[in-house]
């Protein structure tokens, strides 16, 4: 510890995202938290080998960006405001009404089709892979 307190929200959001015990243990002591742990926490979502970080973070990229945006922005969007907005359950649920039933109106059908079609079964989403 160098003496400069976490002033970007680090007390705050950490422990809502990993719990009070770990959360404490990384900012009281500053150890390095290596990518075992960090998938473990819930910091990270994968771990891959050295070197292959920025493929698969392009590959990422490219298969989000290739999904209908104003769904999964609502989406997003929801997901923070439950988590970091929300006073209460019924409150996040409100929201996630407010703002997928535009959406719904917007891209929901030609995505229902889709689905009944086949893609996104199993997790495929590409139509070379079904």
């Amino acid at each position: 510890m160098l003496g400069v307190p976490l002033i970007d929200g680090g007390t705050v959001r950490l422990p809502q995202l990993i719990g009070l015990s770990r959360a404490l243990d990384m900012i009281l002591t500053g150890r390095p938290v290596k990518a075992q742990e960090a998938l473990a926490f819930g910091l990270a979502n994968r771990v891959v080998p050295d070197g292959q970080a920025l493929q698969l973070a392009l590959e990422l990229a490219e298969q989000i960006s290739a999904f209908p945006q104003l769904c999964l922005r609502a989406d997003r969007n929801s997901a923070y405001h439950a988590v970091f907005d929300s006073a209460s359950f019924t409150q996040a649920m409100q929201y996630e009404v407010d703002h997928g039933v535009p959406v719904v109106l917007a891209e929901a059908v030609t995505g229902a089709r889709q689905f009944r079609d086949g893609m996104g079964r199993g997790g495929t989403f590409s139509k070379s892979k079904l």
